[in-house]
Parts: structure tokens; C-alpha cells; sequence
């Protein structure tokens, strides 16, 4: 249920705006319940805190979307997380070199991967190192460069110029958001290049992401993916919500929940 208190309803139409990019008066009256004059309170109060930018028609858009670190991001959706990492590592084949990006829904793969046999495993993410870095049975392949704390990742022209000497079997690529038309999005310009990149050197490509960042646009920088590319996401994700996806030809798979406890697993590196 909406909250009803003046100070919490602020707090959740933020909310809102940051995750969703719910916009008009009419929307969020109709959500809390209350009338369009207390919503039009609410964002005068809120633009005037610096919180908020008005645009045209009632509607509001955020100055800023905050990033999420990757600690915070380990704890969200983590069983529909952990489905999406153990049905893709189903798709791995001894044998295979396999390249991971960042992210916490890749480093569950990666957790994933940790009883895998005769495999390459290149990553641009601290966490997949962190998984892998005591797995005899796995060769790792860093792709160092330039850290970004913030997702704990390579990024640059180092990351860039070790991609192109390198190809593979498969690549999974994680998302902040992904759309059917606009591909990955991302908070750092150098992020979705280097996606961009490694798609280029992948046979098969994989975009990891759970249902809550299907038709996500939270930030400005895209990743473009070339046709025949498969969405992994999980059985929260609706017909409507893969719809667009399916119809521009991309495969999209909604894997099923693990039955079994989940193990424990190491802590995460910290973020910077």
C-alpha cells in the first residue's frame, strides 16, 4: 500500500522517479490516493529541496539518477539473481572460453562456475575474480585497465585493447536496464563501450538481467547489441514485459527459481 504520510510519500515518489520514471500528476494521484493539488505540493517541495526537476505538464524527472554501488546491488533480487547465473551456466560446455562482464548477476555466474571442468573464463569484473581466483579446474584470464570503484570493474583502453586480442564462445553481459529497441543501459559511457566490444567477440550473447530492469532507462549511456542476442531474465518477468523483446527477435529465456538452499557464499570485494 502507498504510504499516506506527507514525508513518506515524498520519499516514495523519489522513489519512483529514480526506479520506474513514473511522471505525471495524474499518475501518482491516482497511486497514492490522494489529489492532484498534494502532488503538486509534494514536487513543488521536492524541486525546491534540489531532489526533483519539473518538466513541462506537471510531469517530474530527476536531476540525477544515483548508481548503485555493487555491495548494495549483491542483495537485491537475489533468488531470481542466483536462477538466472544457474541456468545460464547450464549453457557453458567444457572446453569453452567464456567471457564475463561486471556485475552482480555475472558474479553469480561466476559463483556458479566454481565446479566447472576443462574452461577459460576471461572477466572485466572484480567480483568473478574474486569467485574464481582458487579454481584450479578454471583458467582466468583478467582484462585489467582502469577500476571503476563504483561497479567494481575494468574499464579503458587497456580493457579495450586486451578485448581485441582475445575471442569467445560466449559472453554474458549484465544491465543497469535493457530495452527491446535501445539494447543495454548504463550509467558510465565506458561501461556500454566496452560492452559494445565484447559482444563483437563473442559467438553467443547473453544480457543477464532480472524482471525489475526489463524497459529500464535509468541513466543516458547505451550499449547497441547486434541481432541474435538472448535475454536471461527470471519467471517474475510477464508477457507483457518480454513482449518487445521477442518481437524484435531477440530469444529471452525466464529461468525457473532454484529448489535447493542456497550455499553460503564469500562476501563480496568492497567497493573501493
Amino acid at each position: 500500500m502507498p504510504p499516506n504520510g506527507s514525508q513518506a510519500r515524498r520519499e516514495e515518489i523519489l522513489r519512483l522517479a529514480t526506479t520506474t520514471g513514473l511522471a505525471s500528476v495524474e499518475e501518482l494521484s491516482r497511486h497514492f490516493g490522494v489529489t492532484a493539488s498534494t502532488i503538486r505540493r509534494d514536487l513543488a517541495r521536492l524541486t525546491a529541496d534540489g531532489r526533483l526537476a519539473r518538466t513541462y505538464g506537471g510531469a517530474m524527472a530527476l536531476t540525477a539518477h544515483p548508481e548503485a554501488s555493487l555491495r548494495q546491488r549483491t542483495t537485491e533480487a537475489y533468488e531470481q539473481k542466483r536462477a538466472i547465473a544457474r541456468w545460464a551456466a547450464t549453457r557453458i560446455q567444457p572446453g569453452e572460453t567464456v567471457l564475463l562482464d561486471a556485475g552482480s548477476t555475472v558474479g553469480a555466474l561466476a559463483h556458479e562456475l566454481r565446479t566447472a571442468k576443462d574452461l577459460t573464463v576471461a572477466t572485466t569484473g572484480l567480483t568473478a575474480l574474486h569467485e574464481l581466483a582458487d579454481v584450479e579446474s578454471v583458467h582466468v584470464e583478467c582484462l585489467g585497465g582502469t577500476l571503476r570503484p563504483l561497479s567494481q570493474a575494468f574499464v579503458g583502453p587497456l580493457t579495450e585493447a586486451a578485448l581485441e586480442r582475445l575471442t569467445f564462445d560466449r559472453v554474458f553481459l549484465s544491465a543497469d536496464g535493457v530495452t527491446a529497441d535501445g539494447g543495454i543501459c548504463e550509467a558510465d559511457l565506458r561501461q556500454t563501450r566496452l560492452k559494445e566490444l565484447m559482444a563483437r567477440r563473442a559467438d553467443r550473447i547473453y544480457v543477464l538481467a532480472h524482471a525489475a530492469k526489463l524497459g529500464r532507462a535509468p541513466f543516458h549511456a547505451w550499449a547497441t547489441l547486434p541481432p541474435g542476442w538472448t535475454l536471461v531474465t527470471d519467471t517474475s518477468a510477464t508477457d507483457a514485459d518480454v513482449a518487445a523483446f521477442t518481437a524484435r527477435g531477440v530469444r529471452v529465456v525466464r529461468a525457473e527459481p532454484v529448489a535447493d538452499p542456497a550455499p553460503d557464499r564469500p562476501a563480496p570485494p568492497a567497493s573501493g
